[in-house]
């Protein structure tokens, strides 16, 4: 089966005093459909950069990054913002609930502001499998933190996108909680249904969790680990600092 992400030579720079400032150096790589991937490295290593470049959300200063076959460079913006909400999903540290919404009304939200068809039964099917069926009409405020996380969740599961991107979606939630919404993230791309997640994490213990680790420094892959174990991620990690 054909990737849904391929990366080709990408170079990422932002402008600074006395010139542009490099932070990924030539990266290529591919995500094929059924995988869980997740990218590492030391702070700077240029983790979420990749992330946001691969998803769209940010246009590569050279290099090629395709999404289902199409080349993003050669799209325009409502052409980008079409693929975005047709096929990506996408899972931030920050929950981006909408404080005024219930559970329901936020996981319904992103389908109905882009006229797609949601019915009741998605909404409650996806508030079920992050376990949250009895929060449906409580608020954010009434929520912990986990459980806004596995709305959060439950907002892409209820679209069902073919690549779920995730940046740090444990970073400001208990050991409990972290692994409920790894469980979810990993159930994704294990359902059987051709989808792929790519999540960038500080968390060494989540990415070991993954399928595939990238490991960046300094804007480049440094190792790859397929399947790994805990301890092979925190020595990848350490070689790269």
């Amino acid at each position: 089966m054909s990737p849904l992400v391929e990366v080709d030579n990408l170079t990422k720079s932002f402008p600074a005093a006395g010139g542009a400032t490099p932070v990924l150096r030539g990266i290529s790589l591919e995500v094929p459909p059924g995988q869980f991937l997740a990218v590492v490295g030391p702070s700077g290593s240029g983790k979420s950069t990749l992330l946001y470049c691969m998803s769209a959300l940010e246009a590569a200063t050279t290099g090629r990054v395709r999404i289902l076959g199409r080349d993003t460079g050669s799209l325009g913006r409502g052409a980008i913002a079409k693929l975005r909400r047709d096929h990506l999903g996408f899972v931030f540290q920050s929950y981006n609930l909408i404080p005024s919404l219930t559970a329901r009304e936020n996981v319904a939200l992103p389908a109905r502001l882009a006229r797609r068809e949601i019915s009741a039964a998605d909404v409650d099917r996806a508030l079920a499998e992050v376990g949250l069926a009895e929060r449906a009409g409580y608020r954010p405020s009434a929520l912990s933190g986990g459980q806004q996380q596995r709305v959060a969740i439950a907002r892409v599961l209820a679209v069902r996108p073919d690549l779920v991107f995730a940046d740090e979606p444990t970073g400001a939630l208990d050991t409990e909680s972290g692994a409920q919404v790894l469980d979810l993230l990993a159930g994704v791309a294990r359902a059987g249904e051709g989808r792929s997640v790519v999540m960038v994490t500080h968390d060494l213990e989540a990415a070991a969790r993954a399928d595939r680790v990238l490991v960046l420094r300094d804007g480049v892959i440094h190792r790859e680990l397929i399947h790994p174990k805990a301890d092979d991620v925190f020595a990848a990690v350490a070689g790269a600092s």
